[in-house]
């Protein structure tokens, strides 16, 4: 037997110190498939322990309780907004926000965070296959592969692994997720601070090529961060008033999914929101989709802690998932049929009341549904012997729809500048019809050839904007104009601005669709 030298016992000590090193380093962040060679990269929590628990059964029971306390669902989410900050701030938030996805099947979720830690322009990806949290293992979408591929081609992708290594904004989301679904995969996209309007449309129009009605979009985002921490004070007075205000002002422009109308609002205002970019790629990602926006949840730690001298807001915003149109039953916007029956009556009441007085009713508004209470926009048109014979209402949200179908159809009998005010003999022969209004969003288009394409007939009402001209048409004009071209000439010369306005990059072009009823 051959006896080993001093040597030996050293280069065997190495080797044995090597093989556990690398066998412990293999667990922190990458290891081996099982029957396979194909590498995990993982990427490790950053958060775990301070944003959120870093125990498994404690994680689950917080996430779990705050979604049992969680607001009330209303139907299957499209997309959700939701907040970034430590779980006791923010946790029941975003709770609302992601009750609406619980137990959906979802194969794919876009989570798109903004960066806090690095400055960059475009778009990054984690090189990795998996996030892990205290839960357990994600895995990263193979087409997450293809998307930086695209983004590579735009030159809006940024390859730095430093990016993700502490950034939580997509993190935190990670463990919501992995309570309220089951099998899905996620592609994280973190967005650089330095990016221009037409940058992030890029990126939307990137990320749409890989989303289907089995995909979630995930925007993480915090609203307004108010105090010298966040060198941030522009107003010292009423701070709680103020800080909602600003946060409705820029949350007002999400529900009618009006990106560039976000984007320049942030941007003139200074809102802090971080998000803000992550948010407007998920607006213009939906672009297309009928979806209704809906905040389901506001806080601020100012309110939580009160003390105001520093606070940050959190909304959580779902969009629900639309139909293919405008039928019956399709969207939550939608009055039921006692509701729909409920404001027609209250309609021909108004008119006979002021047909015959000059006044308008007294209604009392515990009367009426949370939805006939809700501000939206709605036209009354009134029709004689199958012709038209007055029609006014408002595009946009000004009023409760209860008191704006009252005061529409006082306008429409009596201010309509095509015809002669009604006289109260004649309302036996009138027939009402209400359209009641989804919120106008900008249709976002390239040329004159791809709003076209992207117009839907029968379904849109369309509103065109240019300086202080503006004209509408509803979806039911489709049925006397049913060419797209003429369609759009009329309604240019019905505001004044020329057949061809349609055509000029200037003119701002607004869709919205119509629940149309009326008297039997």
């Amino acid at each position: 037997m051959k006896t080993k030298k001093k040597g030996d016992y050293f280069l065997d000590a190495f080797l044995v110190i090597l093989i556990i090193v690398l066998f412990l380093g293999g667990f922190r962040g990458e290891m081996k498939k099982k029957g396979d060679s194909e590498r995990i990269l993982i990427r490790e929590p950053a958060a775990a322990g301070m944003f959120y628990p870093d125990e498994k059964d404690a994680l689950s029971l917080d996430i779990r309780e705050r979604m049992n306390k969680a607001c009330k669902r209303e139907g299957r989410a499209k997309a959700l907004i939701v907040p970034h900050a430590g779980y006791i701030y923010s946790g029941m938030t975003a709770a609302c926000a992601f009750k609406h996805v619980s137990g959906e099947k979802y194969k794919t979720v876009v989570l798109l965070g903004p960066s806090h830690y690095a400055y960059f322009k475009g778009a990054s990806i984690p090189e990795a296959t998996h996030y892990r949290t205290p839960l357990g293992l994600v895995k990263i979408s193979d087409a997450a592969s293809d998307i930086i591929s695209d983004l590579k081609k735009e030159g809006l992708y940024a390859d730095d692994s430093r990016i993700h290594e502490k950034e939580h904004s997509i993190e935190v989301e990670i463990p919501f997720l992995q309570e309220a679904l089951s099998d899905f995969e996620i592609i994280p996209i973190a967005i650089g601070p330095d990016a221009s309007f037409d940058d992030l449309k890029k990126i939307a129009n990137v990320i749409k090529r890989y989303t289907d009605d089995k995909t979630l979009l995930v925007a993480s985002s915090d609203f307004t961060h108010y105090g010298p921490n966040y060198g941030y004070v522009p107003f010292s007075d009423n701070v709680p008033e103020n800080i909602k205000k600003l946060d409705f002002g820029a949350i007002k422009y999400i529900e009618s999914l009006n990106a560039r109308g976000f984007y320049d609002y942030v941007k003139k205002t200074g809102a802090t929101v971080c998000g803000r970019h992550p948010i407007t790629v998920l607006l213009l990602a939906l672009e297309g989709e009928y979806a209704k926006a809906k905040l389901v949840h506001y806080e601020t730690s100012g309110n939580l802690t009160g003390n105001y001298v520093n606070s940050v807001s959190y909304a959580g915003i779902v969009f629900y998932a639309g139909g293919d149109g405008m039928e019956e039953g399709k969207s939550a916007d939608f009055l039921d049929e006692g509701e729909k029956r409920k404001i027609l009556e209250l309609a021909r009441m108004t008119l006979e009341s002021y047909l015959s007085s000059g006044r308008i009713p007294k209604v009392d508004e515990s009367a009426f549904s949370q939805k006939l209470k809700e501000e939206r926009g709605c036209f009354v048109t009134l029709n004689k012997g199958g012709n038209l014979r007055g029609c006014i209402g408002h595009i946009f949200p000004v009023e409760p729809l209860y008191k704006s179908v009252m005061d529409n159809a006082v306008n429409a009998a009596v201010n309509d500048p095509r015809f002669p005010p009604m006289t109260i003999d004649e309302l036996n022969d009138v027939k009402i019809e209400i359209s009641v209004l989804t919120v106008p969003r900008a249709l976002e288009h390239s040329s004159p050839e791809d709003l076209l394409e992207k117009l839907v007939p029968h379904r849109d009402g369309v509103v065109l904007r240019r300086g202080f001209y503006q004209s509408t048409f509803l979806p039911q004009v489709w049925e006397q104009l049913p060419d797209k071209v003429e369609f759009l000439e009329h309604l240019c010369m019905k505001g004044g601005m020329g057949k061809d306005c349609w055509k000029n990059g200037e003119t701002e072009v607004l869709v919205y669709q119509a629940q149309v009823f009326s008297e039997d």
